[in-house]
Parts: structure tokens; sequence; C-alpha cells
């Protein structure tokens, strides 16, 4: 993929056609002997890729439904408007719209949204086209590890067995300690912000956004975060205007929009804020629905799955879509447009998401996985976990998901804990961290980032934008797990 540009499905395809002999004729597995031989052991590595794909493609669905719906009901516009009026400083405005605009885009919707939707906002405020991809791929990136109603996460939670609350608290603490840093090199690639502003936007979406990954769970840090650290920042904002230009110069200005429909743009989401919260934080119902379960296991428990589908966050998005539809009646019709526009994209996701957790999940069982971890730890030692971060970024440019990042690299992360007697938590949130940063560097986003701008055959003017924060905030996360590890109790 990296290389010679293939997209997931082929390279999946690729990587399981080298994966099924290397198993076969170099690990010798024929699979557990409850499993009925060769053919069983496959039939159940391919019952746990088809269970995981629909896990998470249950979030996938609906997040580009509600992402259709606004696009077709003016939703996305009315908060593009709303944002472009708040401030006349290009620098202020820059801040808005490349980190809580993209950082709200990824928490509601991910997988590529932001982006897509803030470079062409930045390039029409006067950005040049590969320094809005720069811009918007870097303002995300913070949010990744939540992205999609906390999606990145189901993987890893599937994998590992973690308590949801536990791991994203630890992903979210490591984002904290260096999220400034991202905010920084968004300002110097703006070169219009303050210093001050820029730390203080950082510090508008932090604070939320680790309070709700340390007592909420891993569904709403990114889209709570940047909706309630968005409204703060831009309350906070100076309300002096610059000098006007003479009118001969002065652009008419563009109307904003009125409070009916920035309630109708914003009602989705804060529906969903509302159910999430409720879902989790009040007991009895947080107990009635995460104990209703769909489990199955095939060869004597050796294949299996898990999943709540009343909790599920595919669910309670779902349910925030048909509740803001029924609301808007006028806008009811275009539902039924935006769910077959979704379904269209669907196909390729689910194809390339099978794919990739079957190649994972015959690593996994046949071995491969666990002797991967073994040369880590004998290359790495105790100081492996200096790389747990770069490993998970290495996955996501690799991929272009940190989603699949974390799916591929989920186990590899367990093995290696294992195989060193380390804690486990500090490695699997390294990883969601660094799967989140890799999406800056990550070829697939920039390339079509750079398609909504005419960027096409520079893509590389924007890897050299982001390559330098990429490391500098990769080798902080890697130094600060270190650190975690070092000091965990026993």
């Amino acid at each position: 993929m990296a290389g010679l540009g293939w997209g997931a499905v082929a390279a999946g395809l690729a990587g399981g056609a080298a994966a099924l002999p290397v198993a076969l004729l170099v690990f010798g597995w024929q699979g557990p002997a409850a499993a009925g031989g060769l053919g069983g052991a496959l039939a159940g590595v391919a019952a746990e890729a088809g269970f995981s794909a629909l896990t998470i493609i249950w979030v996938v669905a609906p997040a580009l439904m509600l992402h259709e719906w606004q696009q077709a009901n003016g939703g996305t516009e009315a908060l593009r408007r709303a944002l472009l009026r708040l401030s006349a400083d290009r620098g202020v405005t820059a801040l808005l719209v490349a980190w809580f605009f993209a950082l709200f885009a990824e928490g509601a919707a991910g997988f590529g949204t932001p982006v897509v939707l803030a470079a062409p906002i930045l390039v029409g405020l006067g950005f040049p086209p590969a320094q809005a991809v720069a811009m918007a791929l870097v303002g995300h990136a913070v949010g990744v590890s939540f992205g999609a109603v906390g999606t990145p996460v189901v993987p890893q939670v599937a994998a590992s067995g973690l308590d949801p609350l536990a791991l994203s608290g630890a992903t979210a603490l490591l984002h904290a300690a260096c999220g400034w840093a991202m905010a920084l090199a968004l300002r110097h690639m703006a070169g219009a912000a303050s210093l001050r502003l820029a730390l203080g936007a950082a510090f508008a979406f932090l604070l939320p956004f680790t309070a709700i990954a340390l007592w909420v769970g891993p569904e709403l840090p990114t889209l709570g975060g940047a909706l309630i650290g968005g409204l703060a920042f831009a309350a906070a904002l100076p309300r002096r205007r610059p000098a006007p230009e003479p009118r001969s110069r002065r652009p008419a200005p563009e109307p904003g929009p009125t409070r009916r429909e920035m309630l109708a743009a914003v009602l989705p989401y804060l529906l969903l804020l509302g159910l999430i919260l409720a879902t989790r934080l009040l007991p009895p119902l947080r107990q009635a629905l995460a104990g209703a379960t769909l489990d199955w296991s095939l060869a004597e428990g050796a294949f299996g799955g898990s999943v709540a589908p009343l909790y599920h966050p595919g669910t309670l998005l779902m349910a925030s879509l048909l509740l803001a539809a029924l609301w808007r009646r006028r806008r009811l019709s275009e539902l039924g447009g935006a769910a077959a526009r979704a379904l269209v994209r669907l196909p390729a996701v689910l194809l390339a998401l099978l794919l990739m957790l079957g190649l994972a999940r015959l690593m996994v069982h046949s071995g491969m996985i666990a002797a991967l971890a073994q040369a880590a730890a004998g290359l790495a030692g105790a100081g492996w976990p200096v790389f747990a971060a770069a490993t998970g970024a290495l996955g996501t440019f690799v991929t272009g998901s940190a989603t699949a990042s974390n799916i591929l690299l989920t186990d590899f992360q367990l093995a290696t804990a294992a195989a060193l007697s380390l804690p486990v938590l500090p490695l699997l949130a390294a990883q969601g961290f660094g799967a989140a940063i890799g999406n800056i560097i990550c070829p697939h986003n920039i390339v079509a980032g750079g398609a909504t701008v005419g960027l096409a055959g520079r893509e590389g003017e924007v890897l050299r934008r982001t390559l330098p924060a990429a490391t500098l905030v990769v080798a902080l996360g890697g130094a600060l797990t270190l650190a975690a590890v070092a000091a965990w109790p026993g």
C-alpha cells in the first residue's frame, strides 16, 4: 500500500495469499482439533473476521448516513457559515476550522471526513491547497483515537478484554500530554494565529476530551471535546475587529445561519451526546443495555465473539439520526437518499475490513503474531514501550486507517507485552495514540484530502509539511509510554 499505492482490498488479498502458505508450511498450523481440520479452522477465522467487521460496520453505516443527510439538508453548510462569521482574524478562523471543526467532524463521522470537509474551507479562506490539506490533517489527528463514536477502540477492546473506560482514559492522557504540540504545529502552518490563542485552543479541546475519556468512555471524547471546547473558545474570543477595508475592496459578507438552522445542524450531535451520556452514566440503564448480548462460539470456544447491540455506539448513532430526522419532518424524505449514498460506499469498506481482519485473525491463530512479538521482544527488550506508539503510526501509514492499524497490531502489542512481562494497558494506549498520529502522514488520507482541492500529483508537498509534526509527537508519546511502564505498579 505504501510503496506500490495498492488499495486495502488488493493489499489484503496479497497479504492473505502470503500468510496462508506461511501458516501451513512454516508454522504447521492445522487449527484446533475441535475445529475438525483445516477447513473448520479457516471457517472459524472467517467467522471471527466477519463478526468483527459487522460490529465495526454498524458504526460506519450510520455515521456515513448522518454525514450524507447533513450534506443534503444544509447542516454542514450552516456549520461552515457559522464558523466563518465568528471572527475576522484569519488565524482565529484557521483554528476554528482546522482544529475544532475538523475534530468535530472526526468525532461525528471519522473515516477521512474531517480532511475532506475542512481542506476546501481553508482554501476558501486563502490558504494554498497543500497548506490547507496539511492543516486539516494535523488539526484532526488528536481526536482520531476515538473518531466516529469510538470505532478505533472497538477492536482493541475485543482483542484484549480491557475495560473500555480504562483504555480510553490511558489513551487520552497521552494525547493530553502531547496535543499541545499538534496545536502549535497547526499554528506554525497557519502562520497567523498567536501563540496564546493556539495554546488556548489546545487547552479548550484537551480538557473536556480527557475528562470524557476518563469518566465516560471512548465514544464521546472527540465529539464532546470539540463541541464543548469550540463553544468555550468562541465565547472567549475578543470582540475587536480589524479596521474596515475600503468599500471597493470589501467582499460582500456571507450571511450567517439563523438560530433555527443552527439548531437543526447540531441537533443530531446533541441527541447523540445525550444518549451516550445517559447509557454510560446511569447504572440501571447501562446494565440493562449492556447485559443484552449476542454471543457465539465455535470449536469448543476456540473461535467466538460477543456484542451488546443495544449498548453499541452504532445503535445510538442511528437512533440520534432517526430522532433528528423525525424532528425535521420536512427533511425526512432526504434520509432515504442519504442512506442510499452511504450504502453505496459500504461494500468496499466491508470487503477491506473482512480481508484485514481475516489476515489478523489468521496470524493470531497460527502463531505468527506470537513469533513477531518474540522477535520484537528480543530486539527491543525492556525498551519496547518507546516503539509502541511508532508501531501504531506505522500501521496507519500502511493501512490508511487508525481502526485498521488497531485491528492488525493490537494482538501484536498484546503478545509483545506477554513476552516481555510488560503491562498491557500502556502499550495498547500507545498503539491507539500512535495510530491516530499516523493519520497525518498516511498517503491515502493525503490523496483523499488533496483530491478535494485539486492537489493531484503534489501530495508530497503535504507529507513534507506533516512529517515533522508526526515524528515529534510520536517520539514524545514513546518517551511517555516508557515512563508509564517504568512507574507501573508491580
